[in-house]
């Protein structure tokens, strides 16, 4: 390369060209992914480890036996300008499966209700006025975060169950795959980040890396330190196939 040449290159393009063969670089690098790697491995476990109905309903309580139940009752929608108001005043009354009286409350103005801390078992909610049909809802308290009662006019029962509505197993196991998943993301960009620390091999540095940003540590703060260890991997791929002696 002549004079001129050389004389033409900015500070900048020198300075990255002493990044690239400095080891410091590589290794800088491989921290960033491990570190942004391991917040994802915290994310994954948060996922897995987490109290199910914290996550899924946030109405258990700490010893998984207890429950709140929270709802509103409303009256019957009977054309466009009639109905549909909240109902207060109305007597809500929780029984267990053998019908023996858990609790009862009555609505507020707004015709909302509450029965907190009940048995998390199958149950049953009867709301009963007058000059309305009486409605019966089973349940499981804890399963459904707002119940909502519409009254109608007229005389009888309607019945309705909604045992069988819950998808909180199903939650519970998606909830589960996507922590695992994660995790292994995770693990993957620590072991992208070791063979970074190593030098060993450039393309499985940027793979196992670019796995672990699926892992999502925080949000966005562990894949933009994956992305930044990347960044300053490639920036010394000349140094992959070899480490130099200290």
């Amino acid at each position: 390369m002549s004079e001129d040449e050389e004389s033409r290159r900015s500070r900048f393009e020198w300075w990255l060209d002493d990044l690239s063969v400095d080891p410091a670089t590589r290794v800088a690098g491989a921290i960033l992914i491990i570190l942004g790697s391991i917040l994802g491995v915290v994310t994954g476990s948060l996922h897995i480890t987490a109290d199910v109905g914290e996550v899924l309903s946030g109405q258990l309580d700490e010893s998984g036996g207890l429950a709140d139940i929270h709802g509103a009752v409303y009256s019957a929608l009977v054309d466009e300008t009639t109905g549909g108001e909240a109902v207060e005043g109305v007597t809500v009354v929780l029984y267990d499966e053998e019908e023996l009286e858990i609790g009862r409350t009555t609505t507020d103005s707004g015709g909302r209700f509450a029965l907190d801390n009940v048995p998390r078992q199958s149950s049953l909610i009867v709301v009963d006025h007058p000059n309305n049909f009486t409605e019966r809802i089973w349940l499981i308290p804890g399963d459904h975060a707002q119940i909502t009662v519409t009254l109608t006019a007229g005389e009888g029962v309607h019945e309705q169950d909604m045992r069988g509505e819950s998808h909180l197993r199903e939650s519970v196991f998606i909830t589960t795959v996507i922590g695992v998943l994660i995790l292994l993301a995770g693990l993957a960009g620590i072991i992208g980040g070791v063979e970074a620390y190593n030098g060993t091999s450039h393309f499985r540095t940027q793979l196992l890396a670019y796995l672990g940003l699926w892992s999502q540590g925080l949000m966005f703060i562990g894949p933009l330190l994956i992305l930044m260890g990347m960044g300053l991997a490639y920036l010394s791929r000349g140094q992959f196939g070899f480490v130099e002696d200290a």
